[in-house]
């Protein structure tokens, strides 16, 4: 039988977002793989929360790409990217979590270049006065990226559905970030 390892890396980091500690016992069962399977596809704890990593940044970078982030208004590109990157909320909860991978100076690069495409954004916004200005572009990253893996843990824990998770996320943020005359 074939191991899908996107299915491996989404199960793994969804329960080690939660769970941090959870052994690679755990992690083969949330999978659907045995523990045996999960060593030969990753050999040991550091290399599967970097692959995680990895992917999950990938998974980031590609929703930044389809959310067109420097066309048209910006608050229309902000509900374009919590379109495109909310499937991806989980792991972004992860990320969040996981400070250790922040070790490892290419998750580091990657992530900086989607946080500075992301407040590239937002200062776009204040720019055209879309955006509060007293709030910095770099904080207003921050925060949406804070209130995305708390859509993923919501998501997790079955206190928010999938589907609802562009809403509460724009919502909320929009609700605080937009210039108000």
């Amino acid at each position: 039988m074939a191991t899908d390892r996107d299915s491996i890396l989404l199960a793994a980091g969804g329960l080690l977002s939660r769970q941090p500690a959870a052994a690679m016992d755990e992690i083969a069962r949330a999978a659907g793989i045995s523990r045996a399977t999960l060593h030969r596809l990753f050999p040991g704890r550091e290399r599967l929360l970097h692959e995680i990593g990895t992917y999950a940044l990938s998974r980031m970078e590609a929703a930044l790409d389809a959310a067109a982030l420097d066309e048209g208004d910006p608050i229309d590109a902000v509900r374009r990217l919590a379109d495109a990157i909310i499937p991806h909320a989980e792991l972004v909860a992860f990320l969040s979590g996981e400070a250790r991978l922040f070790e490892d100076d290419t998750i580091t690069a990657s992530w900086d270049r989607i946080d500075a495409r992301v407040a590239a954004l937002f200062l776009r916004g204040q720019q055209s006065g879309a955006f509060r200005i007293e709030l910095p572009a770099a904080w207003l990253s921050e925060a949406f990226f804070d209130l995305l893996a708390g859509v993923g843990w919501a998501v997790q824990d079955g206190r928010l559905a999938l589907r609802d998770g562009t809403r509460a996320l724009t919502e909320l943020f929009l609700g605080g970030a937009v210039r108000r005359d």
